[in-house]
């Protein structure tokens, strides 16, 4: 057995081994699982059964990790993108009016696009022509983005007449179930502690069962095995293409979901893999089959009934313990198949809670708000003295949020950057301007249509 992983893994002549990938395994999951809770929830918003996303969840995730290990043996665990998931469930079928299964219809033909075309290095490509400056305030605005959310399902803001937004009071039970998991994963992260978000998502549970606001009576069988079947392969492409307004409107989530999968991966991969030694220079080895890993499990996730399987950052937590092959995923890979069987518990914690007719998910609330101030860290990288890219960078962050729409947000960063290295007369490539034109088309369109 040791032989057959060292064979696969080549765990000496990276300096690890089996034990040491076990823990750092161990270590990635406890850090991101997480998304067990948080990921049902926030998809349960476009009407998804949230029995079913658990379940497309965990065994998509699984196999994004197992195929990562295989193909490119990198100690790097894939599960849905918070962020995507919150631009499928709020921005496409809340906001736009597409329903889920539409939606699902988008997210697939995006992963079968990164599909074919990983091979040959286009999403490489595409990237480096991207500003760096847009690349950082995309990531940070979709985390300001969710952060919002966080604030407004924990009622720590609430709605206001005259300015839109308003603090809520601390004292109503919700805000403190969510600022009592906020404080716990705070300082757990502080102390650089595995396994910080789940036992904030663990303390906000017990403030609101405290409350009376949950109830583990309903769980009579903890453990349990099923496999739900009301989201796999429940496709719509009449619906998302069915009409020439539907078409415009179609293309134009399906380039969203196409662009946030681009940055999210390929920059997460270069980040984790820099941390990690896997880097040659500036090259990553074995990019090409990391990336089709990644599209991959997004295609099988979709089918299952799950948004954008994407690489996690949280992977750096098993690295920072030695974790430096792909048997470091197996493990993780393992472990999400594992919680298969806690899926009556999942149904419990991170469930929305009503309170005088609002619709909150406090036990998750702590989780958006601090992956979206993780998210934010790349602002660090944006050259704020310099008008031209700050501005853009600044617009893109403040869009995005306030007027909740992703697209909107980018599109403001495109138009403004290229218009102000247009006047600096700083050459930029032709794609950028491209891509700016198309957003500026974009938002005519919105205007007559409105």
């Amino acid at each position: 057995m040791r032989e057959s992983l060292e064979r696969l893994f080549q765990i000496r002549a990276r300096g690890s081994s089996p034990g040491r990938e076990l823990i750092a395994g161990l270590t990635t999951f406890l850090t991101m699982c997480y998304v067990l809770f948080a990921h049902p929830a926030v998809l349960g918003n476009a009407g998804m059964p949230r029995q079913s996303v658990f379940f497309a969840t965990c065994v998509a995730s699984a196999f994004g990790c197992f195929l990562m290990g295989y193909l490119a043996n990198y100690p790097v665990a894939l599960a849905p993108a918070m962020g995507h998931n919150v631009f499928f469930a709020i921005t496409v079928c809340n906001i736009l009016g597409f329903t889920w299964q539409q939606a699902l219809t988008a997210n697939l033909l995006a992963g079968l696009f990164f599909l074919a075309t990983s091979r040959v290095g286009i999403r490489e490509h595409v990237l480096a022509s991207v500003p760096p400056p847009l690349r950082f305030a995309i990531a940070a605005g979709i985390g300001m983005l969710i952060a919002f959310l966080g604030l407004q399902w924990g009622h720590i803001v609430e709605a206001d007449p005259h300015v839109l937004v308003r603090r809520a009071s601390l004292a109503n039970p919700i805000a403190c179930s969510t600022l009592t998991g906020l404080l716990v994963s705070a300082l757990l992260l502080a102390l650089r502690l595995p396994g910080a978000l789940i036992a904030g998502i663990a303390a906000s549970t017990l403030v609101l069962w405290s409350q009376g606001l949950v109830d583990f009576s309903t769980l009579r069988r903890p453990f349990s095995f099923a496999v739900p079947t009301e989201t796999i392969l429940r496709f719509d492409f009449p619906g998302l293409f069915g009409s020439m307004e539907a078409i415009g409107r179609g293309l134009a989530v399906l380039a969203v979901f196409l662009m946030l999968d681009m940055f999210d991966t390929v920059g997460t991969l270069l980040g984790l893999s820099h941390a990690a030694g896997l880097l040659r220079g500036d090259h990553l080895p074995r990019a090409r089959e990391a990336l089709t890993a990644d599209a991959a499990a997004t295609v099988v996730g979709c089918c299952l009934g799950t948004s954008t399987i994407t690489s996690y950052v949280e992977s750096s937590a098993g690295i920072a313990v030695g974790g430096r092959t792909g048997l470091t995923a197996w493990v993780v890979g393992t472990c999400f198949l594992a919680t298969l069987f806690l899926a009556p518990v999942a149904g419990i914690v991170g469930a929305p809670v009503t309170v005088d007719g609002r619709v909150y998910y406090p036990a998750i609330a702590p989780i958006l708000i601090l992956v979206g101030a993780v998210m934010a860290t790349g602002l660090r990288e944006v050259r704020w003295t310099d008008p031209t890219e700050g501005i853009p960078a600044f617009l893109t962050l403040l869009v995005m949020m306030c007027s909740f729409s992703i697209t909107d947000g980018i599109g403001w960063g495109y138009v403004s950057y290229c218009v102000l290295k247009l006047i600096r007369r700083e050459r930029q490539p032709a794609s950028l301007y491209a891509v700016a034109g198309l957003f500026a088309v974009y938002f005519f369109v919105l205007e007559l249509i409105a």
